[in-house]
């Protein structure tokens, strides 16, 4: 049985044509600012990023590289971050002397992206900055310098363009506000 993500919408919080018209404004701000680099290694922090990784490399012009971190703060049904953070997908490639532009999809507490800022910077890297398509600062706990920010929302649990809802719906081409105390699989 299919379950339709409309029982779970509360709103559209940001639609498909502003979510595209801002990933190519930050593309652009990207290639400004790298436009003299040639060791660009995005690391796009799974699942959610994805989405988001696609849609701006294609507007990336300055040479640069892919790699894949999968970190767990969340488990399925919970709707905040347990401050618990696990790698369960580490980079394949070496960072040293790279500049790496983490991209991520949404930035929340501050703890995860903390935890993956200490991690990274171990590694030597020429240096590190941060991509999130959305940054909840109410709800920021850590504090952490985001150079790059998409959209700053209301602390309102969001699903859809990358981002999920119990591992679903991340296929949506907008993101939306999840109705208050919905699971997948209840009814409305």
């Amino acid at each position: 049985m299919s379950q339709p993500y409309e029982r779970y919408l509360q709103e559209i919080l940001i639609d498909s044509e502003t979510l595209q018209n801002r990933v190519v404004d930050l593309a652009a701000s990207i290639n400004e600012d790298y436009a003299d680099t040639r060791r660009l290694l995005l690391v796009c922090i799974l699942k959610g990023g994805v989405m988001f990784l696609a849609d701006l490399v294609r507007h990336i012009t300055v040479p640069h590289s892919i790699d894949f971190m999968a970190i767990s703060s969340y488990g399925d049904g919970v709707r905040e971050s347990s401050g618990r953070v696990r790698i369960d997908m580490d980079l394949r490639q070496d960072i040293a002397d790279k500049h790496i532009l983490i991209v991520e999809d949404i930035i929340d507490s501050g703890h995860t992206m903390q935890y993956i800022l200490s991690l990274l910077e171990t590694r030597q890297p020429a240096s590190i900055r941060i991509c999130t398509l959305l940054s909840k600062p109410s709800r920021r706990l850590v504090p952490v310098h985001l150079d790059y920010v998409g959209f700053e929302i209301p602390d309102k649990f969001v699903f859809g363009y990358g981002l999920d809802l119990d591992e679903l719906y991340r296929n949506l081409p907008f993101v939306g506000v999840c109705k208050p105390d919905m699971q997948v699989g209840d009814d409305c």
